[in-house]
């Protein structure tokens, strides 16, 4: 008796291994936290830049909402609370998205200015002058911890030649902002440069484009709809003043999301196949 019971807890005690998908999701989810925690869309630009669009944005989200006291102001004595909140409450996504997309490379320029620069060494693996950030190159080197990449001004990856040498960079600790690159070997092949595919500044420009297009299809499916008298019902003119807007940022969603991975298939049918 005492063997079964042995044999029972440990088939009940067994744990189930993750599914692929388990898996997937979680590798997923960490790449999407590390990405944030490095700075997401302002890593590898410089901190003052940062720094600068920062304040910028805070300028921006200053502005919209102004333009949502004015819009309660005007709207409220004309169609109620109800139109005037609405019409008013649009103006916060690009607030919202400009806080998402700015605010943790801010808060990352700020260390980095106060921050000594790191220097990292590695065997150079590849260069290319375009990447996925606007502005910013590629740089993949082999160190000591594996395979890295860095975003490099494209200024700075002239001097990088085209055979396997040792490279020194200069890099900030938390936007990872290359500051300096220096080679060390002989520079005995030049780096040729390919043409960059259009395709490729069209992937650059989608990422800053799409927030745009998005508060403006909110705003405007919104606040027109709001402005107008279309029906006498004040809850009623609220409720479609909030679906047009909703349905008219849905709908740039998701195109711009089948536009990315239409542009995306069309970007790696250019990388060549052994």
């Amino acid at each position: 008796m005492g063997k079964k019971q042995v044999r029972a807890q440990m088939r009940r005690g067994k744990p189930k291994a993750p599914s692929p998908g388990q898996m997937a999701q979680g590798t997923t989810r960490k790449q999407r936290e590390r990405y944030v925690e490095a700075g997401g869309m302002l890593q590898g630009y410089a901190p003052d830049f940062v720094v600068r669009l920062g304040y910028i944005a805070v300028g921006v989200a200053v502005a919209c909402l102004i333009v949502m006291g004015v819009l309660i102001l005007v709207l409220r004595p004309i169609y109620g609370w109800a139109d005037a909140i609405v019409a008013a409450i649009a103006w916060l996504l690009p607030v919202a998205l400009l806080a998402s997309f700015v605010a943790p490379g801010f808060r990352l320029a700020l260390k980095d200015r106060r921050a000594e620069a790191k220097l990292v060494q590695g065997q150079l693996v590849g260069a290319s002058t375009v990447s996925n950030s606007m502005g910013l190159g590629l740089l993949m080197l082999q160190t000591r911890g594996g395979s890295e990449q860095y975003l490099v001004p494209p200024a700075r990856l002239k001097q990088i030649p085209g055979n396997q040498v040792n490279v020194v960079l200069t890099v900030t600790p938390y936007l990872r902002h290359v500051r300096s690159v220096g080679i060390m070997g002989q520079r005995m092949v030049g780096r040729v440069e390919p043409p960059v595919p259009p395709v490729m500044r069209q992937l650059q420009r989608l990422p800053v484009l799409t927030p745009i297009a998005l508060s403006l299809a909110v705003i405007i499916g919104d606040d027109v709809l709001a402005a107008v008298p279309v029906v006498s019902n004040e809850a009623l003119h609220a409720a479609l003043a909030v679906a047009v807007g909703a349905a008219l940022g849905a709908l740039v969603y998701f195109g711009s999301t089948l536009l990315q991975r239409r542009m995306m298939a069309e970007a790696q049918a250019l990388v060549p196949t052994r």
